[in-house]
């Protein structure tokens, strides 16, 4: 995941705001500005002596003027972090760079076209870029543009539902995020890493309990949960500030955080359902109105209104997986 870091020249309580705010991951700054910035919140500051990562120990500023400053960071980057500084070529040296060590490597940016250069060199771009400016605008700007750059998208894909049936009490995860979710928003879960269904949030209303348009009562403790970087987690391993990937409709999605998440014994029911290949997939829900998958138009169909023939949207992945990372053998789940 790319990073945002602000360099602080001098003092400006407001662009340290923005910077908390926008959700900047550092400040580069001088060690006497280090106590103030801590004063306004918590925040990772990259400075010499005082730093929570020290220059030039962890991290290392290189100007780069010739090929002799490029080989320089490139051994820099063998054991640290460099915040390369170009001079009159902004492009090749980076480009040079980024193949020894490019996921170490950040640039100084100064605006938003400049944040967008080097998060797209050779394709994979810096690790981070380091922003200077006197603008909060700018910062909130460049912060959103490379957060963005981590949402993924999935081609989802519509499942046939063939089967619903109860199967007693078991230990169903609820959880709830740090954000509220739209309609046609929710989690890819299931009980193969190899077909998810996209369980929608508690965001409609209902005769029988109040909306939690932040919570996705998600599915049985052990069902996988797609997480950011194309990886997988079992639902009952989330807890209290773990990333999870909510993703809508239409196959767009962002990084929320688990506020909470409640494990409780509930009734279950498991959902068996089809794609174009035929293979069946299946997901374990707790067995209630409440609960819902998502229909191709993004409406949320709740388990106890589904029947066999009925079309929900899902993910179908190939390959399997090992502690959540995709491996390239054959597995079978059932």
């Amino acid at each position: 995941m790319k990073e945002v870091w602000l360099h602080l020249t001098a003092w400006n309580k407001n662009l340290v705001t923005e910077a908390l705010e926008s959700g900047v991951d550092a400040i580069v700054t001088a060690p006497e500005h280090v106590p103030r910035i801590k004063e306004l919140g918590r925040m990772m500051v990259v400075s010499a002596e005082a730093g929570d990562r020290k220059i030039p120990e962890d991290v290392e500023v290189i100007v780069i003027k010739n090929k002799d400053d490029e080989k320089r960071a490139a051994a820099a980057l063998k054991s640290k972090t460099v915040i390369a500084r170009t001079t009159d070529w902004d492009i090749i040296p980076i480009e040079n760079l980024i193949p020894q060590g490019g996921d170490r490597l950040f640039t100084f940016v100064r605006s938003l076209a400049d944040a967008k250069l080097a998060a797209g060199i050779l394709e994979k771009g810096v690790a981070g870029v380091v922003l200077e400016t006197g603008d909060p605008g700018e910062i909130s700007r460049v912060a959103g543009y490379i957060k963005d750059l981590d949402n993924e998208s999935y081609s989802l894909a519509e499942l046939e539902i063939r089967t619903i049936k109860n199967i007693g009490i078991g230990d169903r995860v609820c959880v709830d995020t740090c954000g509220n979710l739209d309609l046609g928003e929710g989690l890819l879960v299931g009980n193969s890493s190899g077909g998810l269904f996209l369980v929608h949030a508690e965001n409609i209303d209902n005769p029988y309990v109040a909306p939690r348009p932040f919570r996705i009562n998600a599915g049985a403790v052990h069902s996988y949960v797609r997480v950011p970087g194309g990886k997988t987690r079992y639902l009952g391993e989330l807890k209290t500030g773990d990333q999870v990937l909510i993703v809508n409709k239409a196959g767009d999605s962002y990084i929320s955080y688990v506020g909470r998440s409640k494990i409780e014994k509930r009734p279950l029911v498991v959902v068996y359902a089809a794609g174009s290949d035929k293979i069946e997939y299946s997901v374990i829900l707790q067995n209630a109105e409440t609960i819902r998958l998502t229909a191709p138009d993004g409406a949320a169909v709740s388990v106890a209104a589904l029947r066999p023939g009925d079309h929900v949207l899902g993910f179908i992945d190939k390959g399997g997986r090992h502690f959540g990372m995709a491996v390239d053998e054959t597995i079978r789940e059932q």
